[in-house]
Parts: structure tokens; C-alpha cells; sequence
């Protein structure tokens, strides 16, 4: 044992080897260790360009709002044309049937109902 402790006496007194430790945990702390090491700068990157994507997305939907606001303020057609797509709003003499591909569960009608017959 106590040749090994003047082993390690021996070398932690030898110069580059102060300068290692003390490099190695410096690039330890920067690295790994903290709020400002270089894992958190790369989860912080990332999250940034997550809300960057997420901007551009809310500017399309803006841009795109706003042109269908110009088109409803310039257009009187264009009313009518949101209301029939979007709220199936009809003229009186129309029939308007809605197709959908919504995948519902078959429900047999009770025999006791009246509004089946």
C-alpha cells in the first residue's frame, strides 16, 4: 500500500500531470456538468428550431387567413361560397348530402322502437 501511495506522489508531482487532471475535469464540467454546458446548448438548439418550425407553421395559417379575409371583404361570392363548404348552408329548393369516410360501429335499431318502422 505504501508503495502505491508514493507511486501516485510520484507521478501527481510529475509537471504535465496537475495540468491533465485539471484539464479533464474543466472539459467535464463544460461538457456534461451545469446549466450551460454543452449538452443543454444542444437541447436548447434543438428546441429552438422546434419553435422556429412552429413559427413558420402559425405565419402560413396567418397568411392564409388574411388573404381569405381580403377575398370575403372584396368578394360578396365568396361568403357564399365559405357558408355552403363549411356550415352546408343551402338555398331553399338544394339538397345537400355530406359523404364521410369516418369509420363509425354498426348499431343494430331496437325492435321496440317506434321510429324504426
Amino acid at each position: 500500500m505504501r508503495n502505491f501511495v508514493t507511486g501516485v506522489v510520484r507521478v501527481w508531482n510529475l509537471p504535465f500531470v496537475k495540468y491533465l487532471v485539471i484539464t479533464v475535469i474543466g472539459i467535464v464540467l463544460v461538457g456534461f456538468v451545469g446549466e450551460n454546458s454543452l449538452l443543454a446548448h444542444l437541447r436548447n438548439k434543438y428546441y429552438i428550431s422546434s419553435l422556429a418550425d412552429e413559427i413558420e407553421v402559425y405565419n402560413t395559417r396567418y397568411q392564409n387567413d388574411m388573404r381569405q379575409i381580403r377575398e370575403l371583404n372584396h368578394n360578396p361570392k365568396a361568403m357564399e361560397r365559405i357558408a355552403r363548404e363549411r356550415y352546408f348552408m343551402k338555398h331553399e329548393d338544394e339538397d345537400i348530402f355530406v359523404l364521410s369516410d369516418d369509420d363509425r360501429e354498426f348499431q343494430p335499431l331496437a325492435n321496440d322502437d317506434e321510429t324504426a318502422q
